[in-house]
């Protein structure tokens, strides 16, 4: 009887040796055992997140959208001013910028007149060369924050861009967009009209670029970034109350027949 069981114990093992020496056996015990701890692994991971409210998955957090929208939004290229047409060869100037730190003669060409006062020119105002109308298109990326009717400035588009900074559309006929509206560079917003302001300049488009409310020479920014913006450079040094300021002045010194001569207009100062 104990050869029958040393026999049978024999038999047992060599059974296991045999089992063990198959090619797919260890592989099949590390996958089970990876699966088995991987399995625990989730299930304890699980456990945690509902007790952190803070663990929440990305469809129902907003502020990791609003989050990563931002960064969408940083990483967008820069884009430079461009010409408020389709072709800037096809226009010219046909009243500058006023430059308070421009000759004299400059300053002169810069005031526009009207009902006998002069006002410095805080943008620019563009002609086509044939005379004729002409599309206005966006400058730059942005958001319409007004859209206007104004017979004496002819009826205006204000466009924010980012860190203050705005582009105006003045003298504008058959305006296709509104406010609220978000504009891409280069789109078309209006045709090119008329105002009373400048009637002398005839079918034009005036073109602003502000920065808080401060008007700089668009001229010197063509193909540069909003961020070239500089306080006191190539601007007026003045905003919206100093524009009243200089209009008041310029309607306070007259000559004996109720006019003011370009002579005696004084222009805004830094």
């Amino acid at each position: 009887m104990e050869m029958k069981e040393e026999e049978k114990k024999l038999i047992r093992k060599t059974g296991i040796q045999r089992f063990f020496k198959k090619r797919w056996v260890y592989p099949a015990v590390y996958i089970g055992a990876a699966a088995i701890i991987l399995a625990s692994f989730l299930w304890f991971q699980s456990r945690g997140d509902e007790g952190n409210p803070e663990n929440i998955g990305y469809e129902s957090n907003p502020e990791m959208n609003l989050a990563d929208k931002d960064a969408m939004e940083v990483n967008m290229p820069v884009e430079n001013f461009e010409w408020p047409v389709a072709n800037a060869d096809e226009v010219e100037i046909k009243t500058p910028f006023y430059d308070a730190n421009a000759s004299q003669e400059e300053q002169e060409s810069a005031l526009v007149s009207y009902e006998n006062s002069f006002q410095p020119n805080t943008g620019i105002d563009i002609v086509a060369k044939n005379g004729e109308t002409f599309d206005v298109t966006a400058a730059m990326s942005g958001t319409v924050s007004a859209v206007e009717e104004d017979a004496l400035l002819g009826n205006t588009i204000v466009i924010e861009h980012a860190n203050g900074v705005e582009t105006r559309y003045q003298s504008v006929s058959d305006i296709q967009v509104k406010a609220g509206d978000k504009v891409k560079q280069g789109q078309v917003i209006a045709k090119a009209g008329r105002s009373l302001i400048n009637e002398d300049a005839g079918i034009h488009v005036h073109f602003e670029i502000r920065k808080d409310g401060v008007a700089y020479n668009p001229v010197e920014y063509f193909k540069k970034p909003a961020t070239s913006l500089k306080e006191g450079e190539n601007s007026t040094g003045t905003g919206e109350k100093a524009d009243e300021e200089a209009n008041d002045s310029s309607q306070s010194d007259g000559s004996d027949e109720g006019q003011t001569s370009p002579d005696q207009t004084q222009g805004p100062t830094d």
